[in-house]
């Protein structure tokens, strides 16, 4: 979940604790028409209105900078807002891939969805729609840009908190579309004894959603499915990077405020679980044989300087996975 959200935090940041898992520009008019070649110039900014079950979605590209066919895709927290998603307004990942032969694939919206196709809407908040995020992100959304020249078979997927298990799971089901999976402060065992509990009050948190209408009651094995922890074995091949940080402050880490203290300890303490998650799972692909790129540096806590510098790190490992 992204960082920076003050009071509501709070109650979320509570229940967590307790147990040793948890839960973590401006452009051109939108293009709305169903395309049929690559229309943008090689390297440019659009924001595209993709036809999809759940209705038209926003999503933000920067295309490839000498019109190559890869694409990464940015998956963003728990918070992920309905105007911009958070790597291209907290973060300079535009900046980072300006000059690289690859896409950048940045869907908006999806508070408290986890990018997975949920059973029913949110009958708490009032939710119209029924979330079919995994059904968009691997087949609406890479069908619509193949007609921009975008590979539907090239991909890397990366994300935080949220989005980070997510990643992993997207690629693990649809290994035909990913080459590179990265998770950066995930949360990657969430059958772990309290883990589903958390969620609960993590997503009423965070838009009054109910985790029931999304996997349903705690004993259906879509948990399970979308447990990285579970469906490891599905990963071998893939090319993984995984990162959680310590959760002490580092240089950029510097509250000045009481707010801003407030705010930095809940920040400590998200990215310590997800900490002792990312460590949980690496015991478990290691007992599997699998390999993996592990980075956990030894200050940064639960925000997106963290999260900026972890994708930087990760960007030549994403290029080379995808020859681009």
């Amino acid at each position: 979940m992204q960082f920076g959200r003050k009071r509501r935090l709070a109650g979320m940041f509570a229940a967590m604790m307790v147990v040793p898992v948890a839960l973590g520009l401006a452009g051109s008019p939108i293009a709305t028409a169903a395309p049929v070649a690559h229309r943008s110039p090689a390297g440019g900014y659009q924001e595209l209105s993709v036809p999809s079950t759940m209705g038209p979605i926003k999503v933000q590209v920067q295309w490839a900078a000498r019109g190559g066919s890869s694409a990464l895709y940015l998956l963003d927290g728990l918070r992920a807002r309905d105007d911009r998603n958070a790597w291209s307004f907290e973060t300079n990942a535009l900046q980072q891939f300006s000059n690289d032969d690859v896409t950048l694939v940045m869907p908006v919206g999806g508070q408290s969805s986890f990018y997975t196709d949920w059973y029913a809407p949110s009958n708490f908040n009032g939710q119209k729609i029924t979330y079919k995020w995994e059904t968009f992100l691997t087949r609406e959304l890479p069908d619509y840009l193949e007609g921009f020249g975008v590979s539907s078979s090239n991909n890397a997927v990366l994300g935080l908190s949220m989005g980070g298990s997510a990643a992993l799971t997207l690629a693990a089901y649809h290994r035909n579309q990913f080459k590179f999976a990265g998770s950066l402060s995930g949360y990657l065992n969430i059958s772990a004894p309290g883990m589903r509990e958390a969620i609960r009050v993590a997503m009423l948190d965070a838009g009054r959603f109910n985790v029931d209408s999304m996997w349903g009651p705690p004993w259906n094995p879509a948990w399970l499915r979308n447990d990285p922890f579970v469906f490891a074995p599905m990963l071998r091949g893939l090319s993984l990077y995984i990162a959680a940080s310590s959760g002490l402050p580092g240089p950029t880490d510097r509250p000045t405020s009481p707010i801003g203290v407030y705010n930095t300890a809940n920040g400590m303490g998200l990215e310590a679980i997800a900490l002792a998650n990312t460590r949980a799972f690496q015991v478990r692909m290691t007992a599997l044989g699998i390999p993996a790129r592990y980075e956990f540096p030894a200050t940064g806590i639960h925000n997106w300087p963290n999260w900026e510098a972890q994708l930087w790190s990760a960007r030549g490992q994403i290029l080379d996975a995808l020859g681009a």
